[in-house]
């Protein structure tokens, strides 16, 4: 084994810093004797023990990673980078940002190596420096040498440094200088380090108010990310005892970013716009936390900018309750002791989250979010009202007969390019939760589509509660029956039909795809953020007629266009993401679309925009499948 001599003068690093926290109760020499070490020990079992699986839902994966790491294989006296992986590994962290002195070095790790994302990067003259041709990122470090720090040209901060934490560890070094010449003391220390190793190192974890304090004046005007610095190099060696190896520093604290996939890209897309939370994973595996806000448009996470619709709430959910306390312009505006916190703000601003654990006695930090920024709603930019002169308008086409009361609803409109025939159709199903919405509300929708050539028809349904299902797919199924008997008396191709709808919709159009009956007629199906497994929802009984899409799906079937957006409602990712590999599996071809951008409301209100990115798509699938 290795011998590295540890320098006296670096000892105060070994620790974490007796400044005082919040709801801190012991110094930091109380905290390394071993009954307190114990105590905190078993408060972690039961943190264990305790904690739920949360379900996993909206856009966004969570990547464990550590920012500032250094590793030097040339310096035997350093970890290497090697070890650095093992210790990732080993620990679940998904993503190493190292930090060369004056680098980065030609040698350091890019790339994935065995499942573990390296990105390269710099420490230098107080910034940890990520170079890329697209654009370096840029974190204020070492914030305690930077009181006046100038925020300009940096995406964030480091609203934890390890290394900033140990630094006025003065008790304590007095006592490593003095355990290292008494053997009694030392084998004492020795022995609590291999019995307790996270919590001896993390005995003197502290909030640190002056850095919270920048990050707040920051994050108040502008995306400001705040990220944790593990300061980790494997180099507090003394007699064959490592008091901080990599895996004991990785489990310590991290920096969970949200993003949609494990890509040196979507990591620093991640970063630049605030969708990351600190951690101190020690503690307790935050795994499925999550905080965001939530309205009629959709769910918005951390770094999202959110309209304040009425009703906007500020919506987070944990593994296992804690001290939840949500905080603007750097004051506790709403808490709750449990696992759960819901508040309604009142004004705009930048909102944060900490949540705090209790351990022996103690209020131990675990977890700071980057901010939600609420602002006021705009009106939105209405759709053109008038139709163009290239489009033909009928309107009001009974499709099926019922009864005299339900006769509104068993119609539908057509849009047509004007003076063609042949020409392919689009059915667009709408949304509206199977409660509301109609087919008067989509005319921007029908010109803009008959525009690009397409015939579009928008057929009404009966609504729940006053038709309850099965009557929403009864109605769907018999809307596609009318298009294929009668779209050719209207010039429209029989034989080139794509059925599409949105939320609900998009439910509806799924069901009535998977039908056989429709296959010899249907080019592609297009479900735009809908519902594929409604067995959970009270208002589809399973003893009428199963209702999931999920639960249909055959070889044999047309293509597929599924999509989803950025600020979709929470449950409709996971079920976009599940519908489009059960199709795969079947062998059925299917696309699945993320709609960066759009809310759930946006991604079919904007459809009549020339940009619009939903629209493309459809265009895109509808030209790929003629």
């Amino acid at each position: 084994m290795r011998t590295r001599i540890l320098i006296l003068a670096t000892t105060a690093a070994l620790l974490l810093a007796d400044n005082p926290g919040p709801g801190r109760k012991y110094s930091t020499l109380e905290r390394i004797q071993e009954v307190h070490l114990a105590a905190v020990h078993e408060a972690r079992m039961e943190f264990a023990k305790l904690r739920k699986t949360l379900p996993v839902s909206g856009v966004y994966n969570d990547y464990r990673a550590v920012l500032h790491v250094h590793a030097e294989d040339a310096d035997h006296t350093k970890g290497t980078r090697a070890e650095v992986l093992r210790a990732a590994k080993a620990t679940g962290v998904s993503v190493v940002m190292f930090t060369d002195h004056r680098g980065p070095k030609p040698e350091t790790w890019s790339g994935m190596r065995e499942g573990v994302l390296f990105i390269p990067g710099s420490e230098d003259d107080h910034q940890l420096r990520y170079p890329h041709p697209s654009g370096d990122l840029h974190f204020l470090s070492h914030l305690e040498e930077l009181p006046h720090a100038n925020a300009e040209g940096f995406q964030g901060t480091e609203i934890y440094n390890r290394h900033t934490d140990a630094k006025d560890e003065k008790a304590f070094d007095e006592y490593f200088r003095a355990a290292i010449r008494n053997p009694v003391e030392w084998a004492s220390l020795v022995k609590r380090q291999k019995s307790y190793p996270d919590e001896l190192f993390s005995a003197g974890t502290d909030y640190l108010p002056d850095f919270m304090a920048i990050w707040d004046r920051e994050s108040a005007i502008h995306v400001f990310t705040g990220i944790a610095a593990n300061d980790a190099h494997q180099n507090q060696i003394y007699n064959d005892v490592t008091f901080d190896p990599y895996e004991v520093s990785f489990r310590n604290v991290s920096t969970h970013i949200l993003a949609r996939e494990l890509s040196d890209s979507a990591i620093r897309e991640s970063l630049r716009a605030g969708r990351a939370y600190v951690s101190h994973d020690w503690l307790c595996d935050p795994t499925g936390f999550t905080f965001v806000a939530g309205n009629n448009n959709g769910i918005y996470d951390m770094g999202d900018r959110v309209p304040m619709l009425p009703r906007t709430r500020l919506i987070a959910d944990l593994p296992v309750a804690a001290d939840i306390r949500i905080i603007r312009k750097g004051v506790v505006v709403s808490q709750s002791n449990a696992a759960q916190i819901d508040y309604s703000p009142s004004e705009p601003g930048a909102y944060r989250l900490e949540a705090w654990l209790p351990a022996d006695g103690e209020m131990r930090p675990w977890i700071y979010t980057n901010s939600i920024y609420l602002e006021p709603a705009t009106p939105r930019v209405p759709p053109p009202a008038g139709i163009s002169p290239s489009v033909d308008v009928r309107k009001d086409i009974a499709y099926v007969e019922g009864a005299p009361a339900d006769e509104g609803k068993h119609k539908l409109d057509l849009y047509l390019p004007k003076d063609r025939h042949g020409f392919p159709v689009l059915i667009f199903i709408h949304g509206g939760s199977w409660r509301s919405g109609d087919r008067s509300n989509y005319p921007a929708l029908g010109n803009r589509f008959a525009m690009a050539g397409l015939g579009v028809v928008v057929p009404s349904y009966r609504l729940m509660p006053g038709a309850p299902h099965p009557a929403q797919i009864e109605d769907a199924t018999a809307a596609v029956e009318w298009v294929v008997r009668n779209i050719g008396q209207h010039g429209g191709d029989p034989k080139r039909i794509y059925l599409s709808g949105h939320s609900a919709g998009g439910h509806l159009a799924a069901y009535a795809g998977l039908d056989r009956r429709f296959w010899p007629n249907l080019k592609g199906v297009l479900p735009l953020s809908g519902v594929y497994d409604v067995s959970p929802l009270p208002a589809f009984p399973a003893d009428k007629v199963d209702g999931s899409p999920l639960h249909r799906v055959a070889a044999g079937a047309p293509p597929f266009l599924i999509t989803y957006c950025q600020n979709d409602y929470p449950s409709l990712p996971a079920e976009a993401r599940k519908f489009h590999a059960s199709l795969l599996a079947a062998g059925v071809s299917s696309q699945l679309v993320y709609v960066p951008g759009k809310n759930h409301i946006t991604e079919i209100a904007d459809v009549w925009q020339a940009d619009d990115p939903t629209a493309a798509a459809i265009l895109a699938f509808v030209k790929a499948h003629p």
